[in-house]
């Protein structure tokens, strides 16, 4: 395992360093000039508390980790596993989290703000104590996923899967749900004004009491074959 608190940076006379490796080994920079983590096993590890900046972690495994209370500002984690990870109370400013997995990851009173979950897979989280402020969510699969009642106003979540998904009351004002899945999606009482959306995917969704505004309206009944005059 690599030292939890070190920045490592390749030493330029190392005859295995080449600039050219688009993925670097463990311990050299990338692009950014930010040390990389690459493959190294934190299964277990006690890390919470911690405050990182700029770091980068590719395929790592945090399975069962205690990140509980980690500060994490412009970090980068790519194809990292996060199976039964604590992430509870944890803060993350600017950070990305890449095509991560996410199982049965405690994430209670977590906050993310400003960062990109692209293509991450969520699955038995408790996620409606989550706190996630102009986030990117492209591509991630929540399918099943409670998010009952949850602020998710302003949120990019297009191509997202939402399928099965529980966002009764749920706060979607001003979201990118453009390509959405929503294929049983609870969305009875959730406010979709301003959202951007396939009306046509609604119709695959569990629709009552949901708050729409007129254009998007006039397009859902349209596209039930409604002539609206």
């Amino acid at each position: 395992m690599c030292d939890s608190g070190g920045v490592h940076f390749p030493d330029p006379a190392d005859p295995d360093h080449d600039p050219a490796d688009p993925e670097p080994a463990a311990g050299h920079a990338g692009a950014s000039g930010a040390a990389v983590e690459s493959g190294e096993d934190y299964r277990d590890a006690v890390l919470s508390g911690q405050r990182w900046a700029g770091r980068r972690f590719v395929r790592c495994d945090f399975t069962d980790a205690d990140l509980r209370e980690l500060a994490t500002t412009g970090c980068m984690f790519d194809h990292c596993d996060f199976t039964r990870t604590d992430f509870g109370e944890s803060v993350h400013r600017n950070s990305a989290f890449r095509t991560c997995t996410f199982d049965r990851t405690m994430l209670g009173d977590s906050a993310w703000t400003g960062c990109s979950l692209l293509g991450s897979v969520f699955v038995d989280c408790g996620l409606r104590t989550v706190t996630l402020t102009d986030c990117d969510l492209t591509l991630v699969s929540l399918a099943e996923a409670v998010l009952r009642g949850m602020d998710l106003s302003g949120l990019r979540l297009r191509e997202a899967n939402l399928a099965g998904a529980d966002l009764r009351r749920a706060n979607l004002r001003q979201a990118d749900l453009t390509g959405t899945r929503l294929n049983g999606t609870r969305l009875t009482e959730a406010d979709l004004r301003g959202a951007r959306l396939d009306v046509r995917a609604l119709a695959a969704a569990e629709m009552s009491g949901t708050r729409v505004d007129v254009d998007t309206a006039v397009l859902f009944a349209a596209a039930h074959g409604l002539v609206v005059s």
